[in-house]
This record gives structure tokens, sequence and C-alpha cells, in this order.
């Protein structure tokens, strides 16, 4: 029994090791997609949603029938006596007889059913709220966009700080390899000191920028792995890599897209944001409207001197009310017609708002677009000029080596190379980028 209860365990705990050792694996695309789903503002905005749908329907609930029901018990501990003439009661007249009326105790039992009838600010109010869900969709499509925009971003740093590390081990390895040659040909009399020191020197640098890149690393995977919504420190491996992401994210045909200005997540807030004003101008200028209620009640009470109410015998008394009611404003001190104007101000304000709004959408496109296109040409020119770079290299390590180069001219040449190769890399981050901003704007993706 005991081995049985033994392996039983530890297949639990094996099992629980492979539930949290899961790897998670992603194309650019396909961590797209988990965010929007997983990421936590994405979570809270389809909450956002719902939260607007349920406030539309209480609005709307507010002006259908409603019924409230009331239970009432009193038990006057001290009655209040009452003074009447004396001569009711046979007693000389001018005096006073103090006599209690009614039980000391008494329950009672309503229901009233309400209805609105006409309120103007009511109507207005289930107008608003559908302006309050639309915009609600909006602000959700807007966290979707800042998510993919966030996800894009991270998913290159990744891809860039592995390549880097990439690049960079390389470069120690040919550095090292350098830096031995050359020390044995110092140690046989054959150089000089001062190219052992530039070679070290250089390896020194390299050594401690590949440290950097490594730890540069884990955090982007952090970064990456909480804009998607999962735990920072899980496994995650990505399955582009920086060439060929680079290589589609190339698209010159994106820059003849033609802007649709409606489909623009920002023209759509400042909409919103217009027509938010519209009904508060609207509402202002309802308030100056009578409102008209019905209601109508039912109820029972009954009287005693003891807690009998629920006696059998106990005496209930019914009654019933049905009444309307009718509210007229008449004369506020002009502070509707502040209010109405106050409104009217907000809702001209929001009107140049969605023009301004429109104008800056307009120059963020050609602002984009130029920076799509000045991206696209840094990154095919630091490709060629990492080609130079690299025979640039390559020639003065042979001449070093033959005596026609001096190790100044050496690490001169090395030094362009790492800065080129970082140039290439980040050109490469920068086409991605300007790409997923350029989409943003036109609210699109290719």
């Amino acid at each position: 029994m005991q081995t049985k209860l033994v392996l039983l365990l530890t297949i639990v705990l094996c099992n629980l090791g492979l539930a949290q050792e899961k790897t998670y694996s992603f194309t650019l695309d396909e961590a797209v997609s988990f965010a929007l789903e997983n990421n936590y503002s994405a979570i809270n905005a389809n909450r956002d949603i719902i939260a607007a749908q349920k406030q539309k329907w209480e609005t709307i609930a507010g002006g259908l029938p409603q019924i409230n029901g009331s239970i009432s018990y009193q038990n006057q501990l001290k009655q209040p006596v009452s003074l009447i003439p004396g001569e009711f009661a046979g007693g000389a007249p001018g005096t006073f007889v103090p006599i209690v009326f009614g039980q000391a105790q008494s329950a009672s039992a309503t229901a009233t059913l309400s209805q609105q009838i006409f309120d103007g600010s009511y109507i207005v109010g289930v107008q608003a709220s559908k302006v309050f869900l639309n915009y609600s969709a909006n602000n959700k499509e807007k966290t979707e966009l800042e998510i993919r925009k966030a996800v894009t971003e991270a998913y290159g740093n990744v891809l860039l700080a592995q390549e880097s590390i990439a690049i960079l081990e390389k470069n120690k390895e040919t550095l090292s390899k350098t830096l031995f040659e050359t020390t044995k040909i110092f140690e046989n009399g054959l150089g000089d000191e001062e190219s052992v020191d530039q070679l070290q020197i250089t390896l020194s640098s390299i050594d401690n920028q590949l440290k950097n890149a490594v730890r540069l690393k884990g955090i982007t995977l952090q970064m990456l792995n909480l804009v998607m919504g999962i735990a920072i420190d899980a496994p995650t491996q990505l399955e582009d890599n920086l060439d060929a992401l680079t290589e589609k994210q190339v698209k010159p045909n994106l820059l003849e897209t033609n802007l649709n200005i409606d489909n623009n997540i920002d023209y759509k807030l400042a909409t919103n944001l217009k027509q938010q004003r519209f009904y508060e101008h609207k509402l202002a200028k309802s308030r100056a409207l009578p409102s008209l209620n019905a209601f109508v009640n039912y109820g029972t009470s009954a009287f005693a001197d003891d807690f009998n109410f629920f006696n059998s015998e106990q005496k209930w008394f019914n009654s019933s009310i049905l009444g309307v009611d009718l509210n007229i404003p008449i004369f506020s001190s002009l502070k509707r017609s502040a209010s109405t104007q106050r409104a009217k101000i907000e809702l001209e304000k929001a009107k140049t708002q969605l023009q301004e709004a429109e104008q800056q959408i307009r120059l963020q496109l050609e602002s984009a677009k130029s920076n799509y296109i000045l991206a696209i040409e840094n990154y095919q020119t630091t490709k060629d000029n990492l080609s130079l770079a690299e025979r640039i290299e390559k020639k003065n390590q042979i001449k070093y080596f033959e005596g026609l180069a001096t190790s100044f001219e050496l690490r001169q040449a090395q030094t362009q190379l790492y800065s080129t190769q970082q140039e290439y890399l980040q050109s490469m981050i920068e086409v991605i980028k300007k790409k997923t901003e350029l989409e943003i704007i036109l609210n699109t993706q290719s």
C-alpha cells in the first residue's frame, strides 16, 4: 500500500513539475493574438464593455415600472397624552381630562407600484448610454492597438538582444584568437606590447558588452511576458528571427494606403467626446421640461396593546392610494440657463477638438510615412555598410599579420565594424516599429 502511495505521489509531483516548466513558443503574430486575450489591460477592457452594457440597462430600467415594499412595526413605550375638555367626560367646565388615543403597538405592510410617464432627462439618458457603450468599444479597440504595438516592440527587443549576443560572441571569439596569435608573436620578439594591449582593451570592452546583452535579454523577455499577460519568469521562446521578420515588415505598398479618417481610433474617440457633449447640452435643456410620474400602492395595518399580530383573530385594515405627480420647473434664478449655456460652450469646444484631431491625425500620417521610408532606407544602407565594414576589418586583419597595418588601424577597423553591426540591428528594429506606428494610424494590419 505504501509503495502505491509513493508511486502516486511521485506521478503527481512530476505532473506539477511539468506544468510549472511549461514553455511558451510564439511567432510575432501568435504573440500578438495571445496578448489580445491575456494582457491585463485587454482583460479589463472587455470588462469595461460588459460594465457599459450593464450601465445602459441600468439607465433604461430607471424608466420602467418599479415595485417597492415596506414593513413597519412600532411600539410606543410611552404613549402621548392628549387633554380634552372636562365637560366631555362629565367634569366641570374649564377643566381638562388626560386621555390616550389608540393602542400602544402597530404594524403595517405596504407595496407601491410607480411608473415614470414622462421625464426629458430620462430620454436623453437612454440616448447617451448608447454613446457611452460605443465609447467603451472604441476604448477597447484603442487598448488592443496599444497592446499590438507594445508586443511588437517587446518581441523585437528580445530578438535584438539575441542577435546582439550572437554577434558579440562571434566578435569575442575572433578577438580572442587574434589576441592569442598577437601575444605569441610578441613573446617571440616579433611584435610590440602595445598591439597586445590594444587588443586586450578591445576584448575587455566586447566582453562587457556581451555580459550586458545577456542581462538585457532576460529583462526584455520578462517585459514581453508581462505585455502578453503571463508570468514574467515563464520560459518563452521566439520562433521568428530578426532578419526574416524585418524583411516581412518592408512593404512599400503600405505607403499607398489611403487614410479613412473615420477608421482612425483617435478620431473615433474625439467623435465620442463630441457626442457626449451634445447629450450633456441636451440634458441641460431637458431640465426645463416638466416630469410626470404615477403610482399606486396597497397596504394593510393592525393595532394592538400586545404583540399578537400573527394571531388569526387579529384584525387588519386595508388601504390603497392611486396618485399622479406632476413636477413643473418654474424659476431657478437662471441656474438652468447658466447650466445650458455652459454645456453649449463645452459642445463647441468638442467640435473644435474634433477638427484639431483630424488635422493632427493627417500630420501624424505624413510623419509616420516619412519615418517608415527613412527606416527602410537606413536598413538597406546599414546592410550594405555592414558588408563593407566586414571586408575592411578582414583586410586590416590580413594587413596586420603581414606587418602592413598597425594595431591602431586594426582597432579602428574593428570599432567601425562593431558600430556598424549595432546600427544594422537597430535599423531592423526601427523598420518593425515604424511600420507598426503607420498601421496604427491607418488602423490596418497588412
